[in-house]
């Protein structure tokens, strides 16, 4: 018998359990393939011209658990060592470590190393497998897929053609950082989603500062929801550097064209906070215009703050944005401090106040510090240095309380924790009498002041609201608020001939400021003004018809006589909404005054259920004008006409479920990438009466505070509720029910005939949370409002 000497024979060990300590002590799984030729073993029938496996498997047994390793390849190298040492026959080797103990989300990682005698056994590449990587994400072209979620699966292989052994390949920070991109996209196909992924894990490699490089990646992605008779629907791609632009360059130069994740801290407590916060985020934006180099791709709340440190100064006002850029740490942190000069800060003194202070608090998985070695004994000489990640963010609420509305589950590359835990330690050692953090909204006012003499960075304050703080699973507020901001009123004001509830009593211009005027006097904090009735079979009004009957109401409350007292100054300067679904109207309206924008469709337009292109080109045109205008926003839970698509039977959890997927995916598409509006701007309304039985109206009601509740996946987590019961037809189909039990009849009732049917709703509205409730009858509601307060305050 004849055998080449190029035989391709191998002797293998599969999955050896070893007790390793790698970090911590661990079992993890070690597969030998070694290239040896067989042929005279197999026909002497003699194992000592073999390699006994036997004694292979006791020599690794004995000699790799006596000692520590940093990272899965370093057991590689030492494997390699012994195999080599063990059996001078060997010249080369294929070598697999996998970790039995995998990172959450994640069936098993493992490394794997070819290695050759004649080579140093520390300087071969080794390759990164990622199986069974579990995400959650919109993927598919049928309309529910576009509304729920569904799990998609990744094994992923990288391989780092470095040739430098680093600390480790991290896992964890790995899977992590594909699973929170991906479930920000929402793909078309499983082809493109995978495509994602390979160019996510790419550029992840591209951005470690230990020495990886990567060229190519294999995706397998496997959709198991697909196909109801398959197990899944399947695609397996491969894809290299030079497939993406973004990250075509080499390892040198790769931050001249790479994209980088960066989160800034924004804080302000002199002159028009909110102005300074979104004039700096409007510099940082106009970046794009000229050289593409920043986007902002999501912000967190706003909150008013206590000073920290120097507390003898006014509160701040604290918020986040993460971004998109090209700039390299120090380029960014020069950027930043041009945009705080321009803004109007001025040197003061340390923690002090100022006009808006802009700070780099993470880049990417980068631990930078720029101060010489002999420098970073202590925090005090900062002046024109970088340190990433900020080097007081665990200390510091007002700066990790923002990231936890964006990032709650990123990992601090230093203290190895996530976001919400560094945020949780922090407030178990607040003292309890510290002043709590504050959720607020600014509202802009309009119209513009004409006597600026140069441009505005952005529209002045006219007011803003403190808002409700978040609620745990618990239904518990998060963090150390004593007590709730008072509940806010919204008037409605009808501009229209047929709406169901008061017909034309307010479409002509004299009535609806006579409304306002009552209004206001009883205790209104914003007018909403209507000129589409959507109530269901109302008749079609063109764009420019209510424009017609919107924009000179708006006018006319803006233009009341400054000689007339202090009453129409508080009339000439109450807070305007514009209740519309189409942007030439909430332009319209905000450029003559109005300060915010009352969408009951959610900017996808009167027939977005289901969604469709049109539906999500509808949303891009309004969100484009909420973010050019930085106007608050109000965005309803609805399913095209009011009266139709009632059933939610497809979610676990019913209607409470469904107006968080499908609201929920709504808002994210409005707040977060590239365009977004700010999300200390959105409010939420859960659209009580629209599309929804009697009974699951009164679901909503009694657990509307469970709908933004801080819980994994809650995509509505921590937004503030409008909620709207006024008048409306399910309270009347409860008033016409007997009640047998009780001796009493059901009774009929026309729209203005609920007014104490609307009071209790709104009772159960602010017991549940609500940052505002909307009501026609302003004086009655008022009381209500007052005694909810006091009870559940």
């Amino acid at each position: 018998m004849t055998v080449s000497t190029l035989s391709t024979d191998t002797i293998g060990i599969s999955n050896l359990l070893l007790q390793l300590s790698i970090q911590v002590h661990q079992p993890v799984l070690l597969s030998l393939s070694i290239n040896h030729a067989t042929v005279i073993t197999a026909s002497s029938d003699n194992l000592s011209h073999s390699i006994d496996y036997a004694a292979l498997c006791d020599i690794l047994l004995k000699i790799l658990p006596a000692k520590r390793y940093a990272s899965l390849e370093s057991v590689t190298n030492e494997a390699a060592s012994v195999v080599f040492s063990e059996h001078p026959q060997v010249t080369e080797l294929h070598i697999r470590i996998q970790q039995v103990k995998s990172p959450m989300y994640v069936d098993n990682i493992a490394v794997q190393s070819s290695r050759k005698r004649s080579q140093d056994t520390a300087s071969s590449p080794n390759s990164y497998d990622i199986n069974g990587l579990r995400c959650d994400t919109i993927v598919g072209i049928n309309p529910n897929e576009r509304i729920h979620r569904q799990p998609v699966c990744f094994d992923i292989a990288l391989r780092d053609s470095s040739k430098k052994q680093t600390i480790g390949f991290d896992f964890e920070e790995f899977a992590q950082t594909i699973r929170h991109r991906v479930a920000e996209t929402s793909f078309l196909t499983l082809e493109a989603l995978a495509s994602f992924v390979a160019e996510s894990a790419l550029t992840f490699i591209s951005h470690q500062s230990d020495g990886y490089h990567c060229e190519n990646v294999t995706i397998i992605a496997s959709k198991p929801n697909a196909l109801p008779h398959a197990e899944a629907a399947q695609i397996k791609i491969a894809r290299s550097r030079t497939d993406y632009p973004s990250i075509a360059g080499s390892p040198s130069n790769h931050h001249s064209t790479d994209t980088h994740i960066a989160a800034i801290a924004l804080g302000s407590n002199l002159g028009d906070r909110f102005a300074n916060i979104e004039g700096a985020l409007r510099l940082l934006e106009s970046s794009e215009e000229a050289n593409r180099e920043v986007y902002i791709i999501d912000t967190s709340f706003m909150y008013e703050t206590a000073p920290m440190y120097v507390t003898d100064q006014p509160r701040f006002v604290n918020c986040a944005c993460m971004i998109e850029t090209t700039l390299k740490p120090k380029d960014l942190l020069s950027l930043l401090k041009n945009i705080e000069h321009t803004v109007g800060r001025v040197p003061s003194i340390r923690n002090g106040p100022r006009a808006v202070d802009l700070d780099v608090i993470l880049y990417d998985q980068v631990c930078l510090d720029t101060r010489a070695e002999s420098d970073r004994k202590n925090l005090d000489n900062l002046e024109g240095e970088l340190v990433i990640p900020h080097p007081r963010v665990v200390e510091r609420e007002f700066v990790l309380r923002p990231l936890a509305d964006m990032i709650p589950n990123y990992v601090h590359p230093v203290y190895r924790k996530s976001v919400s835990t560094l945020l949780t330690d922090v407030l178990s050692i607040t003292p309890v009498d510290d002043p709590p953090m504050v959720k607020v909204m600014p509202f802009p006012r309009y119209p513009l002041p004409t006597t600026s003499q140069e441009p505005l960075l952005a529209p002045p304050t006219a007011s803003h609201w403190a808002l409700p703080p978040a609620l745990s699973t618990a239904g518990t507020p998060i963090g150390n608020a004593r007590s709730r901001p008072p509940t806010r009123i919204m008037a409605t004001l009808n501009a229209t001939p047929d709406s169901f509830s008061d017909g034309s009593l307010h479409s002509e211009v004299p009535a609806a400021l006579t409304y306002v005027s009552g209004a206001i006097d009883a205790g209104a904090d914003v007018i909403d003004v209507g000129g589409y009735s959507t109530r269901p079979g109302a008749a079609f009004v063109s764009v420019e018809e209510e424009i017609e009957r919107v924009v000179p109401v708006v006018k006319a409350i803006r233009a009341t006589s400054t000689d007339l007292g202090e009453r129409a100054d508080k009339e000439r300067n109450v807070l305007i909404s514009v209740d519309t679904f189409r942007h030439e109207v909430a332009r319209a309206a905000i450029l003559a005054g109005a300060n915010c924008i009352n969408d009951v469709y959610a900017f996808t337009g009167a027939d977005s259920y289901p969604l469709t292109p049109a539906s999500l080109e509808h949303l891009e045109k309004m969100k484009a004008v909420a973010r050019e205008l930085a106007v608050p926003v109000v965005l309803m839970h609805s399913r095209g006409d009011a009266g139709s698509n009632k059933d939610y039977s497809s979610f676990v959890g019913g209607v409470l479920e469904g107006i968080q997927e499908e609201l929920g995916y709504k808002i994210d598409k409005v707040v977060r990438g590239r365009g977004g509006v700010r999300r200390w701007l959105v409010i939420c309304d859960p659209g009580v009466g629209f599309s929804k039985t009697v009974e699951a109206n009164l679901a909503v009601l009694r657990q509307a505070s469970s709908i933004t509740q801080i819980q994994e996946g809650n995509l509505l987590a921590g937004y503030p509720m409008l909620i709207g019961t006024s008048r409306k037809s399910f309270l009347g189909a409860i008033l016409q029910r007997d009640s047998p039990e009780a001796g009493r009849r059901g009774r009929n009732t026309q729209p203005r005939e609920r007014v104490w049917a609307t009071a209790a709703a709104v009772a159960c509205a602010i017991q549940q949370g609500s940052a505002v409730v909307r009501v026609h009858d302003v004086q009655e509601m008022v009381d209500v409002v007052s005694i909810g307060d006091a009870l559940w305050g």
